[in-house]
C-alpha cells in the first residue's frame, strides 16, 4: 500500500488532533492509517508508511487494541499479526467515547465526591468551596447520564439526534441562540425559520 495525498492530508491532521485530544500523535496517526486503509496491515508496513519506529507503532498499536477502535487479524499462512480499525464511524464515536468516559469522566465523579465529602466536614469557611464542587459534581454527573441515554440510542436514532441538533436547539431557546444558526444548518436538519 502506498499513502495517497488526501490519505496523507488525514493522517497527518488526525495526529495533529490526537495531541489536542491528549493522544500520543503516533497513535493517532496509525489509528487514521488503519481507518483508511482498505485491507489489514502489519506493524513493519504501518512502520514504514509513517516513517516511525517499529517500537512506537507496537506500542501505539497495545493501546489502539486497548481502547477497542483496533484489532488483531490473523490472515491463514502467514506469521505476522495484522490490524484493521474499526470502520463504522458510529461504532468508533461510541467505543471512544466510552473509553473517555472510564478514563476520564468516571475518576473525575468520583474525585470530586471524595471532595465534596471533605469539604462538607470542614468548617464554614468552605462553605464556598463546597458550592462550587457541588455545582461541578452535580454537571459532571448530568453530563455522565447524558452520555448513557445517547449511548443506549440506536445508530439511525443517534444518527438523527446529531441531524436534528439545530432544530432541538431553535426548539429549546424559542429561537434565541447564544450563537447564529446557519440557514445550511436548519434546512439540513429540516427546520423552518421563515
Amino acid at each position: 500500500m502506498n499513502l495517497t495525498p488526501a490519505a496523507q492530508k488525514f493522517v497527518l491532521h488526525w495526529g495533529e488532533m490526537g495531541q489536542a485530544w491528549g493522544i500520543n500523535r503516533t497513535m493517532a496517526q496509525v489509528h487514521a492509517l488503519l481507518f483508511v486503509a482498505p485491507s489489514p496491515l502489519d506493524a513493519e508496513e504501518i512502520s514504514r508508511l509513517l516513517d516511525v519506529s517499529r517500537s512506537n507503532v507496537s506500542t501505539s498499536l497495545r493501546e489502539l487494541i486497548t481502547w477497542g477502535v483496533v484489532r488483531r487479524v490473523h490472515i491463514i499462512g502467514d506469521r505476522r499479526d495484522r490490524f484493521e480499525a474499526l470502520k463504522d464511524v458510529m461504532e468508533t464515536f461510541r467505543v471512544i467515547m466510552a473509553e473517555r468516559k472510564r478514563r476520564e469522566m468516571d475518576p473525575t465523579i468520583a474525585l470530586l465526591e471524595n471532595c465534596v465529602r471533605e469539604a462538607k466536614a470542614g468548617d464554614d469557611s468552605e462553605e464556598y468551596t463546597r458550592e462550587q464542587l457541588d455545582k461541578m459534581l452535580d454537571f459532571t454527573r448530568m453530563v455522565t447520564t447524558w452520555y448513557g441515554h445517547i449511548d443506549n440510542l440506536s445508530t439511525p436514532a443517534l444518527l438523527r439526534l446529531f441531524k436534528g441538533g439545530a432544530m432541538l436547539a431553535k426548539l429549546f431557546t424559542r429561537g434565541k441562540s447564544r450563537t447564529p444558526v446557519a440557514e445550511s444548518d436548519t434546512a439540513e436538519a429540516g427546520v423552518v425559520t421563515s
